[in-house]
């Protein structure tokens, strides 16, 4: 059985409705890449930085991983383990975690 090809027209956005997707999407990293610093510079904790991307869309988007290559003393080699450990895929970003993997990631940063 063959399916009829479907196709979807790409809406045509206008130069103002361009310029103000990029605005937000330059805006979007900008405030991404801000919870990362506050992470690193200590300003926040894991489980604050978390807790505060759980209730905000934009910041739900970091993924895992960058998140926690941004605390003091964590590489490449300690976040894959981590990830591992809490069977947390590479690509996952915050919004995708579960509770049990948000709650051993909390435990297992969590302020000594």
């Amino acid at each position: 059985m063959t399916h009829p090809e479907v196709t979807v027209a790409i809406p045509q956005l206008t130069t103002e409705q361009l310029q103000a997707a990029r605005a937000a999407a330059t805006e979007a990293r900008r405030a991404r890449a801000g919870l990362k610093a506050r992470v690193r510079s200590g300003e926040l904790t894991l489980a604050q930085a978390l807790d505060e991307a759980a209730g905000n869309e934009v910041l739900a988007h970091v993924k895992v991983v960058d998140l926690l290559k941004a605390l003091p003393r964590v590489g490449d080699k300690r976040a894959t383990l981590v990830m591992e450990r809490y069977d947390i895929a590479a690509n996952r970003r915050i919004r995708g975690l579960g509770r049990h993997q948000l709650a051993g990631l909390k435990a297992e940063f969590g302020e000594r």
